[in-house]
């Protein structure tokens, strides 16, 4: 019998939304951004964090689940912060039940007026939701002109029971930019078996292609990223040191943790004309 449904509905703020529910699990999928801001496993936690003070309203972007940073990633002066797709309103071009009940939609970011220089960009996000969540962030480059850069990057707010008590595996003897030491980056080593937050972390993790697990004891949870087309794991939790905007609350700190997988500073993309770059994230859990 197929139990799998995807309903377009009205969100917060007015904004719209599609709910989704399969067999294992329920999401929530804001056309503004594309934005995933809910995953959660039937009798589980929700995977995903959102600010409880975040905006939704029309062009702005949303505090948590997972923003799709794009074309670039961080600041740029006069600037949107992490680009321009995370703000604006995409088209759900296709949505696919399975018999068995997955789910699957497909959407598109259409030209945003005064992009000119990224209209030959073909920007696709499709999210399959069954027992695990798959996001793919594709985009060709149909200039018949020269190449163009891009950065990528899903922003990914993980909900965590208790910051204290969680560690992340996978980074082990690696180098990191530590972007909380400066705006430039400090160059250091990963030496720790794993990696535990204890104050305001920012890293940027260059070539790394592998997966990264969250071991939450708080919630008795082991949240596993895979990724394909990523070669920069991002490390984020602002504490209560890193100045933000109001739609986050510092004391939230507590309770997420960013691993974000992307292309980003070092690892951005050299798009060619006739070329596409996809950017896969599967994400699961199991007890802890």
């Amino acid at each position: 019998m197929n139990i799998g449904s995807a309903d377009l509905t009205t969100g917060k703020g007015g904004l719209p939304l599609v709910r989704i529910r399969t067999p294992w699990s329920a999401a929530e999928i804001y056309l503004s951004g594309a934005h995933v801001t809910h995953f959660q496993r039937n009798g589980e936690p929700p995977l995903l964090f959102v600010s409880r003070q975040s905006h939704f309203a029309a062009g702005q972007a949303i505090r948590g689940g997972v923003p799709i940073c794009f074309p670039w990633f961080g600041n740029r002066a006069g600037e949107p912060s992490h680009g321009f797709a995370r703000s604006a309103t995409w088209q759900l071009l296709k949505t696919v039940v399975a018999p068995e009940g997955v789910v699957t939609l497909t959407f598109a970011l259409p030209p945003v007026p005064g992009r000119d220089a990224w209209k030959p960009l073909r920007t696709e996000f499709t999210v399959t939701v069954a027992g695990t969540l798959t996001m793919e962030l594709t985009v060709a480059n149909n200039s018949g002109g020269g190449p163009l850069e891009i950065e990528n990057c899903l922003h990914t707010y993980f909900h965590v029971g208790d910051i204290a008590q969680v560690s992340l595996a996978g980074l082990q003897g690696l180098p990191f930019d530590d972007f909380a030491a400066g705006a430039t980056g400090a160059r250091r080593m990963e030496n720790d078996p794993v990696l535990r937050i204890v104050k305001e972390t920012n890293r940027v993790y260059p070539a790394h292609t592998g997966a990264v697990e969250i071991h939450d004891a708080s919630l008795h949870r082991t949240i596993r990223i895979e990724k394909s087309g990523s070669n920069s794991t991002v490390v984020w939790n602002p504490w209560t040191t890193q100045k933000l905007p109001d739609d986050f609350d510092p004391a939230e700190h507590q309770n997420m943790i960013c691993v974000e997988s992307g292309n980003v500073k070092q690892d951005k993309i050299t798009l060619a004309p006739g070329l596409t770059a996809a950017l896969k994230v599967v994400l699961s859990s199991r007890s802890l």
